[in-house]
Order: C-alpha cells, then sequence, then structure tokens
C-alpha cells in the first residue's frame, strides 16, 4: 500500500489493519491552508478496540526472538531510507518544517531505528553475588529485563516522524506493542512509519497509529489499566492532567523547555552567533531544545548583539519546499498569533525590538529582542516560536542564575574557552544536557534526552527508553545443603 492511496482512501492502522472511518479530520499545510489530506477521526470504541488487540500484540512481541525483533527494526529503517524524500516531503507539507529540516529528520529517524535494532541485543542483565547477605553461601542468582506491557505514545506536532520513532522503535526493540496517538496536525507521518513496519513483516497487533483527538481518544489511552506506561512528548499543562489521570502506571514525559545559552568574553563570538541563531530559529522556533534566552558577559554583549542581529537578518522565510528558504511558518495562524501577542506584551512593558516581530498568517519574522523585563512571557514561559531574548550579565554566575531562574531545564549552552568555567556551568546549571561550545539545540538520537523540573521525566533516547520500557526481573537458586 502505497502513501498516496493511504491518504486517498483515509486510512489509520488499527492493530495491523488499515481501516477507513466516516468521521474524518482535514489535514492542512500551515503555510496556506490548503488541504493535504484526511484521516480518520477515532472514536472512543477504536481506541479500546485498539487496546484489546494490544494484549495479543504483547504477547507475539514479547515472544519474538531478538533476532527477528532486530531484523524487523532494519527492514523498517531501510524501507524509511529508501523513500526518503516522501517522508521528508509530508514533514514540510503537513507541519512547520521546510525541506531541508525535514530531510534531516528522516535522517535521524532512520538512525533511531537502526539504533533501536542494536539496542535490541544488548538488553541484559547482570548475576548477584546473593552470597554477601551471611546465611545466604548456597544462593546464587541474576536478573534480566522483560517488557512491561502495552505503551501508549502521544506525540507532538513539531517531529512528527522521529519523535514517534523514538517511541516505537525502543517499545518494539523491548518485545512491548504500543499504541501511537499523534498530534492532530500532523498524522500522515506516523501513519508512513507504520507503513515502514507493515512492510517490515511487524506481526499485527503490535502496532498501532490511531488518528484523532484528545477529546475523544485520549483518555481512553492513558487511563486504561491496561496500558501499563505512557510515553508523552508535549506541553507541561498537558503532561500534568495525564500524570493526574493515568493512575498507577509508569509514566514519561519530555514537557518542553526554555532553555539558555551563556556566551562569556573568551568565546568564539562568530560559532556562538552560528550556533544560536540556529537554535533559536530551526522549525520556526517550535522546537524543545530551541535556543530562546542568551547571556552574554558584558566585555562581548555589544558585538554578540550586532553579530546575532545581522545573521538573523539573512535568514530566509518562505515557502517550505523551496531549497533556499531557512524558515517556513508555525504550526498554525492560531499559534502564530499567540507569539505575537507575547512579543507585543514584551515591547509594552520595554522591550527593544530589535529585528523581526511582524507576522503574516502563520508566518512569525525571525524575532530578536533586547531589555526585555524578567516578568514577561518570552523570558518567564516557553515561547515555541522564532523569538530570542538576549542579556547583558557581569559574571558567569550570574548568568548561570539567570538560566535556572525559570521552571524547565531540559539542555543549555556554554560557550567559552575556559574548561573551569565550562566544568562550573556543568555542574551548577540545572537541566538534564549541557553542551558546551554549542547551543542547547544539539541532540544525537543515542543520548540519555529529558530535563528536570517542568521539562519532565525519565529519559528519551533509545537505549535509555527501551530501560523505561522495561523491569527488571530478581532470578535466584538456592542450591541442595
Amino acid at each position: 500500500m502505497t502513501m498516496e492511496t493511504m491518504v486517498k482512501k483515509s486510512k489509520m492502522y488499527l492493530a495491523g489493519q488499515w481501516v477507513l472511518r466516516e468521521n474524518l479530520m482535514e489535514v492542512r499545510d500551515p503555510q496556506d491552508d490548503s488541504l493535504i489530506a484526511t484521516v480518520p477521526a477515532a472514536s472512543t470504541a477504536d481506541m479500546l478496540y485498539a487496546i484489546e488487540q494490544a494484549k495479543e500484540g504483547f504477547k507475539l512481541s514479547s515472544e519474538l526472538p531478538t533476532h527477528e525483533r532486530i531484523a524487523i527494526l532494519n527492514r523498517a529503517a531501510n524501507w524509511v531510507d529508501a523513500h526518503k524524500e516522501d517522508y521528508a516531503e509530508t514533514i514540510a507539507r503537513e507541519g512547520s518544517k521546510t525541506i531541508k529540516e525535514a530531510r534531516k529528520e528522516v535522517r535521524r529517524c532512520v538512525e533511531t531505528l537502526r539504533i533501536s535494532a542494536e539496542e535490541a541485543r544488548r538488553l541484559h542483565g547482570e548475576t548477584i553475588a546473593f552470597d554477601q547477605m551471611p546465611g545466604s553461601e548456597k544462593r546464587f542468582g541474576y536478573y534480566y529485563r522483560f517488557p512491561i506491557g502495552i505503551i501508549g505514545a502521544i506525540t507532538p506536532f513539531n517531529d512528527p516522524l522521529n519523535l514517534v520513532a523514538h517511541k516505537v522503535g525502543p517499545a518494539i526493540a523491548a518485545g512491548n506493542a504500543i499504541i501511537v496517538k499523534p498530534a492532530p496536525a500532523t498524522p500522515l507521518s506516523a501513519l508512513m512509519l507504520a507503513e515502514a513496519f507493515d512492510h517490515a513483516g511487524l506481526p499485527a497487533k503490535i502496532l498501532s497509529v490511531v488518528t484523532g483527538n484528545a477529546s475523544e481518544i485520549g483518555d481512553a489511552l492513558v487511563t486504561h489499566p491496561d496500558v501499563r506506561m505512557i510515553s508523552f512528548t508535549g506541553g507541561l499543562t498537558t503532561g500534568k492532567a495525564i500524570m493526574q489521570k493515568g493512575g498507577l502506571k509508569k509514566m514519561g514525559m519530555e514537557l518542553g523547555s526554555n532553555s539558555p545559552a551563556i556566551v562569556l568574553n573568551d568565546a568564539n563570538i562568530s560559532d556562538a552567533v552560528e550556533a544560536t541563531v540556529s537554535g533559536a530559529f530551526w522549525a520556526a522556533g517550535q522546537n524543545c531544545l530551541g535556543v530562546q534566552r542568551i547571556y552574554v558577559q558584558e566585555a562581548v554583549y555589544a558585538s554578540f548583539v550586532a553579530q546575532f542581529v545581522a545573521r538573523t537578518k539573512l535568514y530566509r522565510m518562505g515557502s517550505k519546499l523551496e531549497e533556499d528558504t531557512d524558515m517556513g511558518p508555525m504550526i498554525n495562524e492560531r499559534e502564530a498569533r499567540r507569539v505575537e501577542s507575547w512579543i507585543q506584551e514584551a515591547v509594552e512593558q520595554g522591550g527593544e525590538l530589535l529585528c523581526g516581530g511582524q507576522r503574516r498568517g502563520a508566518f512569525v519574522e525571525p524575532t530578536v529582542m533586547a531589555n526585555v523585563p524578567k516578568t514577561c512571557k518570552v523570558v518567564k514561559e516557553e515561547v515555541f516560536g522564532p523569538v530570542v531574548t538576549i542579556f547583558s550579565v557581569p559574571d558567569l554566575d550570574t548568568a548561570i542564575r539567570e538560566s535556572n531562574n525559570v521552571d524547565f531545564g531540559l539542555q543549555a549552552g556554554i560557550f567559552t574557552a575556559n574548561l573551569e568555567h565550562a566544568f562550573t556551568a556543568v555542574h551548577k546549571l540545572d537541566v538534564g544536557g549541557v553542551m558546551v561550545n554549542d547551543s542547547s539545540d544539539y541532540r544525537i538520537d543515542a543520548m540519555p534526552f529529558g530535563g528536570v523540573k517542568g521539562s519532565g521525566l525519565g529519559r528519551e533516547g533509545v537505549a535509555f527508553a527501551l530501560h523505561e520500557m522495561t523491569e527488571p526481573k530478581v532470578v535466584c537458586f538456592q542450591m541442595s545443603k
């Protein structure tokens, strides 16, 4: 079945079957609001059916030999790689990414699936010295890790393919079943990933991709007692609501951020500018790792700001499918209006608009601000749009204190030639990752990924997600005396 056929027939992947529904959701290109496709608006009954089928899928998955899981994951990766331009065009059309950004996401998806295949063979335990306890001299044993069952995955619009792969790949590698509810705005990429696993020979019922609105199907997935883990990527408010509703089950929460970058006097300024401009405006700023606040030491502040603004003004905003476009629209006009209002609030309260700030439909210009009061939303909250604020600071301690002064802590960047300064930042920044001489917007798919405070709970990154999706079982033998 080709993607073209899937779109025309408005199908979703329900327990290994491509199915139609009368109720549909429209998928529109945020660039011009044109209709791309329709997909089923699943019902509560559809979700409950997916869960019932996933119970059988878990039995199948848990009994799959490791070599078969590896083979399926590699075949799925090969399928995505062989159709990479189709995947990239779909990502670019249904979401905010330019075609260049979308191609990078497809490459990362292939890598995520291949790492998942590799990590499937490395899921092991170790022996335990039971004789460390007096009276246990005749006992020996070990532990091994076993899959937990059905995983519910709720994924966002900003990385509609690779963030799905980061949940599906480890779940299958570990021997679980998984039900994906993709973002309503960008369901096509998730359906295409299901197509890859369908072609790869994944047994039916192990994977479902259920399209629909959270108000209709979200609670059924989150609250069902047979769903043993919810892996959620999205906003803090929704994440808190899921945790309150979910009950006694594992939770993986990646809830966004308000990431800082620190630029010290001894930094390579041109490198810092290039990295932070890209980090601020990648995917129109709709990026949980995006650079939102930059703290620059006083001696280089003026030079950094001048270079940063000049580089930002070179950023090309336009049609997503054109090769020379650097930044496309936000996911919809409603979100663009929200960001516009946050910019206006900052200006009204005394913030200085250095460039950008204008909105046209769903497009918001790359926006740079200075002297913004710390109480403004663009400083305190997650803007999730193409807006960056720059501050002058006297020293590293001040930069670290201001960086930590938000209820988020995903990643941070620091630019310095001084190792002592770098290690001070590493130890004192209250985040899940510190990138030295790079912006916060750096990640490889094999590393542990997650944050502290309002940025979430647990870690993704294939090996680390795989451990989250398994539990250790202890085995102890008592020998005859």
